[in-house]
C-alpha cells in the first residue's frame, strides 16, 4: 500500500556511519568465528524472516548483523498500515534471497525496544548493519521505494562492510515453492491490485479511479477506503512548493485552504499529531461550510492512519470536543 506519510530517508548517510571500520572489523572477526565454529552454513528460507522480541535481540538482530543486514518492522496488531506494510516486506525477505533478514518486532510486546529505537509511530523499519542501527522509514511505502531503499542498504552493506548476505538452502526454497497454493483471488484482488500499481506509479489519479471502482461495488472495502483517502492526499500534494505552503499557512492562520494544504503536507511528512493538531485548531476557529470543510479533510485523514491508531483516537476526542 502507498504510505501514511512518506518519510522515507534511504540510507544514502550510511557512507557517513561512524567507526565504519570498526564495524567492519568486528563484523570480519565475527564471520571467521561463526565459520571456525562450524557456522554460516545453508539457511531455510524460514530464517528469512523472524519474530524477535527483548530477550533474543542481540543473538538474531545484532550478532546477524554481522553477515548480513537485517531489517526491523516494528508493528502492531492494532496498526492497518501495518498490516499492508508486514506481508510486503516478508515477500522481499525471500524475493531477495538472503540479501537480507527481516525481524519483526511487536512494539506492544516489547516496549523497551520501542524507546531504545525512538519509535513515534508505527509502522516504523530499521536497519541493523554489523550492529549500527539505521533508520529507514516510517510508514507504509510503496514497493518500488522500498524495493530502492532495500537495494541501497544491501550495496553499501557490501561496500562499507562486506557483508554478502547468507546462503539459502534451495532445496527447501523450491519445496517453499511448491506449496499449497494461496487461498483463491477474491472478487476485487484485481482491480485492487491495478490501483497500487497505479500508485506505484505515481499515476495517483488512476489510483484514485480504481478504487472508487470498487468502493461503488462494495462501500464498505476497508482496504478501498484506506487506498483512496491515501491516493487523493498524495495526489494534492505532489505539486505543492512545501516552503511556500507553510509560509501561506503561517501567514494567514485564518484561510482554511491554507491550513488544509499545511495539514496534508504535515502528514506525509510524518508530523500526524500536527497535522491533525491544525485541523482540530481549523474547525475550532471557523462555522459554516468552512467549518465542514475543514472537518471532513480531517476524517479523510483519519483514514490514511487508520481507525485504531491513538492518535486518531485522541484526534477524535479532541473534535469533539471543538464540535459540541
Amino acid at each position: 500500500m502507498q504510505p501514511r506519510n512518506m518519510s522515507m530517508s534511504g540510507v544514502v548517510d550510511l557512507a557517513a556511519v561512524k567507526a565504519a571500520g570498526e564495524a567492519k572489523l568486528k563484523a570480519e572477526q565475527a564471520r571467521a568465528e561463526a565459520a571456525r565454529q562450524g557456522g554460516g552454513g545453508a539457511v531455510s528460507p524460514s530464517a528469512l524472516v523472524i519474530d524477535v522480541d527483548e530477550a533474543g535481540f542481540e543473538s538474531a538482530v545484532l550478532q546477524r548483523s554481522t553477515e548480513v543486514p537485517v531489517v526491523i518492522d516494528f508493528w502492531a496488531e492494532w496498526c492497518e498500515p501495518c498490516k499492508q506494510l508486514g506481508p510486503l516486506l516478508e515477500r522481499l525477505a525471500r524475493e531477495y534471497n538472503g540479501r537480507f533478514v527481516l525481524a519483526k518486532v511487536d512494539v506492544d510486546a516489547n516496549q523497551m525496544l520501542m524507546q531504545q529505537f525512538g519509535i513515534q509511530g508505527i509502522p516504523a523499519v530499521f536497519a541493523v548493519v554489523a550492529g549500527q542501527a539505521l533508520p529507514l522509514f516510517q510508514g507504509a511505502a510503496p514497493e518500488a521505494q522500498i524495493r530502492q531503499t532495500l537495494d541501497q542498504l544491501i550495496q553499501v552493506g557490501e561496500e562499507r562492510f562486506g557483508l554478502t548476505g547468507i546462503q539459502v538452502d534451495q532445496d527447501a526454497a523450491e519445496g517453499a515453492v511448491q506449496a499449497p497454493a494461496e487461498a483463491p483471488a477474491g472478487p476485487y484482488d484485481a482491480q485492487l491490485e491495478a490501483a497500487v500499481q497505479a500508485l506505484d506509479a505515481s499515476d495517483f489519479d488512476g489510483a484514485v479511479q480504481a478504487y472508487r471502482n470498487v468502493l461503488s461495488d462494495d462501500p464498505s472495502n476497508t482496504e478501498a477506503k484506506l487506498g483512496l483517502a491515501q491516493a487523493e492526499l498524495l495526489g494534492r500534494v505532489k505539486d505543492m512548493d512545501p516552503q511556500q505552503v507553510r509560509k501561506d499557512a503561517a501567514d494567514r492562520p485564518a484561510d482554511v485552504a491554507a491550513q488544509l494544504a499545511a495539514a496534508d503536507l504535515d502528514l506525509v511528512g510524518g508530523h500526524v499529531e500536527d497535522a491533525f493538531g491544525r485541523l482540530v485548531e481549523t474547525v475550532r476557529r471557523t462555522f459554516g461550510d468552512e467549518r465542514d470543510t475543514a472537518r471532513l479533510r480531517l476524517l479523510e485523514l483519519f483514514e490514511v492512519i487508520g481507525p485504531d491508531d491513538p492518535r486518531v483516537v485522541a484526534a477524535r476526542t479532541a473534535l469533539a470536543r471543538v464540535l459540541f
